[in-house]
């Protein structure tokens, strides 16, 4: 029953193996992409040189991208200053409401999207709620609290079997 909520499509070690050429055979058009974790660290402002490039492949390829967070206005913000992409705050993942809202702004199918993000009962579980597809990637820097700590905890042998039993990716 779990696993119909937090078991994502596809496992990637980065959003760097999320390649244009990847989403184009998934039949992935627009991707709602996670910030902190997923992106940069929480400690990174603004997207980096290398979260650049990548965004323009995505765009250069047709792949349409929309930024949803579960952290404030200010830092959204900032890190689409650069960017101009349909961004949300406050998103309260797993709420669907955000990723709706994400979907009309970029005017694409829900079966065509999907959502980039590194925790299975945040990101994933909101996709899975909304009937989208779901990728989710290794954090690239953990929050240190116990709260944080014991939600990756949970979250770890869940990924381990996903990884093992499905052949996905990563």
């Amino acid at each position: 029953m779990l696993d119909r909520y937090v078991k994502p499509d596809f496992i990637f070690n980065s959003y760097r193996d999320v390649t244009p050429d990847f989403l184009k055979s998934a039949q992935i058009d627009a991707l709602i992409c996670d910030i902190d974790n997923t992106l940069v660290t929480y400690d990174d402002a603004e997207p980096t040189e290398e979260v650049l490039c990548w965004y323009e492949k995505l765009k250069q390829n047709g792949i349409q991208v929309a930024f949803v967070s579960n952290n404030n206005r200010q830092r959204v913000s900032l890190f689409n200053s650069k960017l101009n992409a349909p961004a949300f705050h406050n998103s309260r993942k797993p709420s669907r409401y955000a990723l709706r809202r994400a979907i009309a702004a970029m005017g694409i199918s829900p079966e065509r999207t999907a959502v980039l993000g590194d925790q299975l009962f945040t990101d994933v579980m909101a996709a899975k709620r909304l009937g989208i597809r779901a990728i989710v990637v290794t954090p690239i820097k953990d929050k240190k609290s116990l709260l944080f700590r014991i939600k990756r905890a949970c979250e770890r042998p869940l990924l381990r079997k996903y990884k093992n039993t499905s052949g996905i990716n990563g």
